[in-house]
């Protein structure tokens, strides 16, 4: 029966899918997991990837791997400061992976149509690079509700004035003491706790 299904599976696939998740492994496994729940649709998969830190390919021999330049120097590479290093990556990120996705789309012309592109939010250039050939694009947050919320209360925080941070640290501290009373109330709003949890006591 199995057998019968992956032939089926198979014998459906005739569009491609390519995805280009953030070289982090926060990013990578979602990508990867939804990658393999359109496989299993009958959709063909290609992975591009960074050459810092890229996906194990053993594990998802299913899957069509492409890798693209990094350009990093090496003091950039080496550097502990994640900030810097994915900064510098996201901007020389451009050109290769145009480069990248125009050889695709060539391979593609005798072989299965590209359906769409589901890039990593971060990678905030990709939609302008697959726009130029007329893909459908899709971006993907695999951040955590936690992430998800702090965001979200980025533009209150700028409102009150504690970004861009100024001043001394007790300023910071007030900053982080709003943040998380604003945090908890927003938790309260979608989830429900026992009259006995002191936390909210503060939040009246």
């Amino acid at each position: 029966m199995e057998n019968i299904r992956e032939s089926h599976v198979q014998h459906r696939k005739c569009r491609r899918i390519i995805l280009f998740p953030m070289p982090l492994e926060g990013h990578i496994n979602p990508m990867i997991q939804l990658a393999n729940i359109l496989y299993s649709k009958g959709f063909s998969i290609t992975i591009i990837h960074t050459q810092f830190n890229p996906p194990n390919p053993a594990k998802c021999p299913h899957f069509t791997f492409q890798a693209i330049p990094d350009g990093l120097l090496e003091d950039e590479a080496s550097t502990a400061d994640g900030v810097i290093r994915f900064s510098v990556l996201i901007s020389k990120r451009v050109e290769p992976f145009r480069d990248c996705l125009a050889q695709l789309l060539l391979d593609a012309v005798d072989q299965e149509p590209v359906a769409c592109l589901i890039t990593d939010a971060v990678w905030h250039f990709t939609h302008s690079v697959a726009e130029g050939f007329k893909i459908p694009t899709i971006a993907m947050r695999t951040t955590s509700i936690s992430s998800f919320l702090a965001f979200e209360s980025f533009p209150l925080l700028r409102e009150r004035g504690y970004f861009p941070i100024q001043g001394a640290l007790s300023s910071l501290c007030l900053c982080v003491c709003n943040f998380l009373i604003y945090y908890l109330k927003t938790l309260t709003k979608h989830f429900s706790f026992p009259p006995s949890f002191s936390l909210l006591q503060i939040l009246d």
